[in-house]
């Protein structure tokens, strides 16, 4: 994950002020059901923002790490 940070900071291009510095921050989330009653926090997220202006861009890690197999998730889902 540390890997895809460094490629989104080194990459970033803000689409409102066009800077090209950035504070790259993740974020993990529980989602609805049952894994927002046992806290399981399965969503994970990037946010890259602007160090210029302050605009914020969100970016998926399940979608920029490749669609991981629906038994790997419920394998992390009872592991966590």
């Amino acid at each position: 994950m540390k890997n895809i940070e460094k490629e989104i900071e080194s990459r970033f291009a803000c689409a409102k002020c066009r800077s090209t510095g950035a504070e790259v921050k993740s974020l993990a989330m529980s989602g609805t059901g049952l894994s927002k009653l046992l806290d399981i926090q399965h969503n994970r997220y990037v946010f890259a923002s602007c160090k210029n202006c302050g605009f914020t861009e969100v970016y998926n890690l399940d979608i920029l790490a490749g669609k991981r197999d629906d038994a790997l998730n419920i394998l992390d889902v009872i592991f966590s």
